[in-house]
């Protein structure tokens, strides 16, 4: 007769039928078996860089989830002149190994390539008598980072995701800085493309940047969107009465246009300072650059030259007061140039969204940035060139707080839903575990090979 197995009332297990060996647990299925990461990126925690920040929160999650977890990182940061942390320690469950490397800063291409050199030889070095992993991830700082992880896919069989923050050379080529005659950097184009050809994965941050990379020649079901995101235990609003750090900086009777983050080469200011110039009699409304950049000093000059008193300008603030520093805002100036389109996204939004406050958009119609503000409806998008209508925008809200107020419940809504940590990093993990279970590797594609340059053999 059939023995019935029945559950142990004294603790709670399965007991055995009597003359049957002890049953064994069943094994765990390869998506839920938990994996050996690694990611490589110039720039990790403590350091407040975008790309860091953003790394920590994914290396974290993924630790808390059972993953062994690596990150490799460079010891000097991306302020010159910071303390350099240890070489190797384990924070929140993440094992950081990092390697020492110049850091000359960004003053000049020379000091930035210098960087990015010892970091390339360095961190392959590393990487190399590390162990093996099922999954390596290089991020897009420095650039082409990504062809280390290309080399560890040939050699230690690993899988290789390029996480493609923004795009390289043709930040540079699109802003002029370089120019494509240059058989330097048509190597470097081509390499770039290569990379993103080889890649088992490429994660992007949104549809005009998918865009770019498949005109590349990129494989669509390797490409991947998921969009970078803020925090909601970081970034939430607070309300603007007896809002202390307003108070501190004296601003508590103002109405403030914020501009936080990194000044960079991506973005327009013409614009911004243009509004700054004509509502200067408006004693009621203030302009804040939190952050810095290579093109702070095109800001400072002109409030200097002009005596723009309605300008003021801080350093950024630690991460731990995020919340307060961005809900200082009224509303939250964001702004790209047009030809950047695709090739970055301004990751400003989602800290602004999370605030709880609306977004002013200078760029193009048509970019991630126009397009969430439009679908979410959190803000209003201004025409690059278009001075007046920034004055009218920022005029339309400082004129009706009501308005303020529904634009930024919009876009606090908007964000717990699809630009939050928890789904952007549940949406990683998942990918993580389908890349792992498929049995076949990615087919790689050649890439066509300008004249003169080297072979560059792919994993067969």
């Amino acid at each position: 007769m059939a023995q019935r197995w029945r559950a142990d009332r004294a603790g709670g297990g399965v007991s055995t039928p009597r003359g049957l060996p002890p049953a064994m647990p069943l094994p765990l299925p390869d998506s839920a078996r938990p994996k050996r990461l690694l990611f490589i990126n110039q720039y990790y925690w403590p350091d407040h860089a975008s790309t860091a920040q953003h790394l920590a929160d994914l290396a974290e999650s993924l630790a808390g989830e059972g993953h062994e977890v690596h990150v490799l990182c460079g010891q000097g940061g991306y302020k010159p002149g910071a303390p350099r942390p240890p070489t190797f320690e384990v924070h929140h469950g993440v094992t950081i190994h990092r390697v020492p490397t110049t850091s000359l800063g960004r003053r000049s291409t020379l000091t930035r390539m210098t960087d990015y050199l010892s970091f390339y030889a360095r961190a392959l070095v590393l990487a190399l008598a590390l162990p093996r992993f099922d999954v390596i991830t290089t991020l897009t700082t420095p650039p082409i980072i990504g062809l280390v992880g290309t080399i560890l896919r040939r050699l230690k069989r690993s899988r290789h995701i390029y996480w493609s923050m923004d795009l390289h050379p043709d930040a540079s080529l699109a802003l002029g800085r370089m120019s494509p005659r240059n058989p330097i950097v048509a190597l470097l184009a081509w390499l770039s493309d290569f990379v993103y050809r080889q890649a088992d994965k490429v994660v992007v941050l949104g549809p005009y940047m998918a865009d770019r990379i498949l005109a590349k020649r990129a494989r669509p079901d390797r490409v991947t969107t998921i969009p970078v995101w803020s925090r909601r235990d970081e970034v939430y609003p607070l309300p603007r009465a007896g809002h202390p750090l307003r108070e501190a900086l004296g601003l508590a009777d103002k109405f403030v246009a914020m501009y936080s983050g990194n000044l960079g080469l991506a973005h327009a200011f013409d614009e911004l300072l243009e509004a700054a110039r004509r509502l200067r009699d408006r004693p009621d409304v203030a302009f804040l650059f939190v952050g810095g950049g290579p093109r702070l000093a095109e800001v400072v000059a002109a409030k200097q030259a002009e005596g723009l008193d309605n300008i003021r300008l801080l350093d950024y603030f630690p991460r731990e007061q995020l919340h307060a520093s961005l809900t200082v805002a009224d509303v939250h100036l964001v702004s790209m140039r047009r030809e950047m389109t695709g090739i970055v996204v301004p990751g400003k939004l989602y800290g602004a969204m999370a605030s709880g406050r609306p977004v002013l958009f200078v760029g193009p119609e048509h970019c991630e940035t126009a397009d969430t503000i439009r679908q979410s409806e959190c803000g209003l998008t201004v025409r690059l060139g278009d001075g007046d209508g920034l004055v009218e925008a920022v005029t339309l809200l400082a004129d009706d707080p009501e308005l303020v107020a529904k634009l930024g419940a919009r876009g606090r809504e908007a964000f717990l839903v699809a630009h939050e940590k928890e789904p952007c990093c549940t949406r990683w993990s998942a990918m993580i575990a389908d890349l792992v279970c498929d049995p076949t590797p990615a087919r790689t594609s050649p890439a066509p090979r300008p004249v003169g340059a080297p072979a560059v053999a792919g994993p067969s």
